[in-house]
């Protein structure tokens, strides 16, 4: 049974994350799914994809192991989120539970995410001893403002979806017996507008978000893979899948 289930329906495709057994953790053959699924170019009558999942969690981000996080899923999982990011047409993110780590980044790769009262973002990359790539801390810098990256990116402490709307990361937030309607609302006034004036439109932002990426940051880069590699991240990430607290020694 496949992991990323496809549907259509008329202008509205929806992709969901299916497995639910596991919080929606993304393993390498969720990953190549999901990427595959957002570097097809869309159907003709396609105006919106919809990214929803199964289950109470959204997705609890990348499945971790007690060898540690290796650095190359890190450069995997960043090419899934650009093919999210770069997809030519409206992507719109349903969260329903918890969007964790990875889970929170595929979130705000989309161009919307309606979520319900009950959603908790978070980060907690620091509790577990790793880092944040440029690309990831780039799009939490710029969906959420510097102010709010800083809370998700050095506490690592959940965030309510409230909260996020209220710095425009969030588009929509509902109880959870309205989350469905709020998402089908904004899903259709996608989906009534022109695909060709879509397509022009998000390309423009996608390309003027980019800029930041031609800075020089060999510098950073080096220390994040370093951060990748310490002693500290296996016992993080150990920690977290042992359930217990981590003791950090800087190494």
């Amino acid at each position: 049974m496949s992991l990323v289930r496809i549907e259509r329906a008329g202008a509205v495709r929806t992709v969901t994350l299916a497995r639910p057994e596991k919080r929606n953790a993304i393993n390498p053959e969720m990953m190549a799914a999901l990427r595959d699924a957002f570097e097809a170019e869309p159907a003709t009558e396609e105006r919106v994809t919809v990214l929803r999942s199964e289950g109470s969690v959204f997705c609890s981000g990348l499945q971790l192991s007690t060898s540690g996080v290796d650095p190359a899923e890190a450069v995997n999982i960043e090419g899934m989120f650009t093919a999210v990011q770069q997809y030519p047409l409206p992507v719109v993110a349903v969260v329903q539970g918890a969007a964790i780590a990875g889970g929170c980044e595929l979130a705000l790769h989309c161009d919307f995410i309606v979520a319900a009262e009950s959603a908790k973002f978070a980060m907690p990359l620091p509790q577990l001893g790793v880092a944040t790539t440029w690309f990831l801390t780039k799009k939490i810098m710029e969906t959420a403002g510097p102010f709010v990256a800083r809370e998700f990116l050095l506490l690592g402490d959940p965030m309510t979806a409230d909260r996020l709307h209220d710095f425009g990361a969030v588009a929509r937030v509902a109880d959870k017996d309205g989350l469905e309607d709020a998402a089908v609302a904004l899903i259709g006034r996608l989906a009534a507008n022109a695909p060709l004036a879509m397509r022009s439109m998000k390309a423009t932002m996608n390309r003027q978000a980019a800029f930041l990426f031609d800075l020089d940051r060999g510098d950073t880069d080096a220390m994040v893979q370093a951060v990748y590699a310490s002693a500290d991240a296996v016992e993080g990430v150990a920690a977290k899948v042992e359930k217990r607290i981590p003791t950090f020694k800087g190494e």
